[in-house]
């Protein structure tokens, strides 16, 4: 317990560190003040006086006594907003007592240590945090993505996505990480990662131009499909309505998402083309017969040559495991290329001849990942001898040195 004279007289001790022990002792009374209202006016009073005072160790100690507390009067809270850069940042980071149009109108006017500040807050409004990314650079914009419990708007992530997300790596790692961005978006960040692979000078002089184009293309198309596989098993739709508006669901996509075995992907590509509902057409892919497939395709669009190439592939794929069985995955794209070469005589029709490429990359890809490790599990289990044929060297001139 401390008197009032006592109180009285520390506060106007020409000593700083007094005058800041009695501005904390204010605070702490206030803050748990059960007496008379006339006493807790005073408190009141006095912390209001406290403002004006020239130290700033003793306006910290002010707000230091309320910084945590959300009982904290607003009207002094706000005065030491406006108070030297260590204390309005102190505030601006711990204060619960703010509210977001306290924060809106900071942000307004902050410099970059106050924005910092209010992003280092324990709770943030997708408002606030919007705010914050239209004043702050990336250093602020890496910081809020860092913390997975601020929440940011579709919108925003999207357009973060395609702005920052194109030139900054770690705002792509950052975005990447995030379990609320949207699946466009997290579509436009894989292909802005294949493109920057294609400009990377180790990965360019190490990997000849065409396999690396071959290589990144077939992980992108991996990682759209997968990703609208995600979406749908989620029960979330509009990714594949996205794709279909902007025609990136091409028969080249259709065939990779039957491929790897993402038949729920497939199937909203398919309802949104042909204007079905999905259960109908998941229904048909299961256990649909080849003309009903025909007449589901004809609807999409689709030439009669892909129509009967897709109808080849689903029938193949009900009778394997595409998602997780990669010999099957080989094995079904091997059967359905040599039915097209026996079925058009070797004379592929023009608008089969980007599948056709396509099922050849996928049958050395898939037959190369179906390789390794084979010899090495044959020879750890085999228990007998490998006879090697002997190779005789002929007797060669040795040249003398340089």
């Amino acid at each position: 317990m401390v008197a009032y004279q006592d109180f009285v007289a520390l506060s106007q001790s020409r000593d700083s560190e007094e005058r800041g022990q009695a501005a904390h002792l204010a605070a702490i009374a206030y803050l748990n003040h059960v007496g008379p209202a006339d006493e807790h006016a005073a408190l009141y009073a006095a912390l209001i006086g406290f403002l004006d005072d020239p130290s700033v160790r003793v306006r910290g100690a002010l707000a230091y006594g309320l910084l945590h507390a959300i009982e904290a009067p607003r009207p002094i809270l706000l005065a030491l907003l406006q108070d030297s850069a260590v204390i309005a940042r102190a505030v601006v980071q711990y204060s619960p007592a703010l509210i977001d149009a306290d924060l809106m109108a900071l942000i307004g006017q902050a410099d970059q240590g106050m924005l910092l500040a209010t992003a280092m807050r324990e709770r943030l409004s997708s408002r606030v945090v919007e705010a914050l990314i239209a004043r702050g650079g990336e250093p602020l914009t890496t910081k809020l993505l860092g913390r997975p419990d601020v929440p940011f708007s579709p919108d925003l992530l999207r357009r973060l996505a395609e702005v920052e997300g194109r030139d900054s790596a770690e705002i792509r790692g950052l975005l990447l990480e995030r379990e609320d961005l949207p699946a466009d978006a997290r579509l436009v960040l894989v292909q802005a990662v294949a493109s920057a692979l294609l400009g990377t000078r180790m990965v360019v002089g190490a990997v000849a131009p065409q396999r690396l184009a071959r290589l990144l293309r077939n992980a992108t198309d991996t990682a759209l499909t997968s990703i609208g596989e995600r979406e749908a098993a989620a029960g979330r739709e509009p990714y594949a309505a996205r794709l279909v508006d902007t025609e990136l669901v091409s028969t080249r996509v259709m065939l990779h998402a039957l491929v790897q075995g993402h038949v729920l992907f497939f199937s909203n590509c398919i309802a949104n083309l042909a204007d079905t509902p999905q259960g109908k057409v998941f229904s048909l892919l299961e256990n649909g017969s080849r003309a009903a497939l025909n007449a589901m395709f004809a609807q999409c669009g689709l030439s009669e040559p892909v129509r009967n190439m897709l109808a080849r592939l689903i029938f193949h794929a009900r009778a394997a495991d595409l998602a997780d069985d990669l010999s099957a995955r080989h094995f079904v794209v091997t059967a359905l290329t040599e039915e097209l070469i026996v079925e058009h005589d070797g004379a592929i029709p023009p608008e089969l001849e980007e599948a056709f490429a396509y099922l050849n990359e996928q049958n050395v890809i898939l037959a190369r990942r179906a390789a390794r490790g084979v010899m090495a599990g044959f020879a750890g289990a085999a228990r007998t001898e490998m006879p090697l044929p002997r190779v005789e060297f002929e007797d060669r001139l040795a040249l003398p040195a340089a």
